[in-house]
């Protein structure tokens, strides 16, 4: 009895440790929301350019709801919070960050989308729902 005690826990310690190695290694090849921060990588042989588009006009964004435009706000605070952490990796390794006009375009962006927003509140009819739109912009 006190053999299969000590081969039973034997047994079941080294079955943990391969399902916790198994789990530990498929969570190192699963998804890390991390990686968010860093721009993929590109193949450095390449010979076009990758082309970055404009940032967005303020009449363009006036066509949009304002559920669109919340959206698109934090699609460019992502954008905005990797390139941010880009630059500053690539400065701390005295490297050159690549295309750095990106970042005013985001930053000009965010600023109209901000705009328009405003412009949203100002032009409400009713104070309480003007205030309350203007304190969900100014929270942004």
């Amino acid at each position: 009895m006190f053999i299969s005690r000590v081969f039973g826990r034997t047994f079941l310690a080294a079955a943990k440790s391969d399902a916790s190695a198994a789990a530990a290694s498929t969570a190192r090849t699963g998804y890390n929301p991390l990686e968010e921060f860093f721009e993929a990588d590109r193949n450095p042989d390449d010979d076009k350019p990758v082309v970055y588009g404009r940032s967005w006009k303020a009449s363009e964004l006036r066509l949009k709801s304002w559920d669109d435009l919340n959206k698109l706000w934090y699609v460019l605070l992502k954008e905005k919070n990797m390139l941010m952490t880009q630059r500053q990796m690539l400065h701390s390794q005295n490297l050159r960050f690549p295309n750095p006009e990106r970042i005013p375009k985001v930053r000009k962006s965010m600023c109209r989308i901000k705009h328009v927003l405003t412009e949203r509140a100002i032009e409400e009819a009713d104070p309480r729902r003007c205030a309350e739109m203007k304190r969900m912009i100014n929270a942004l």
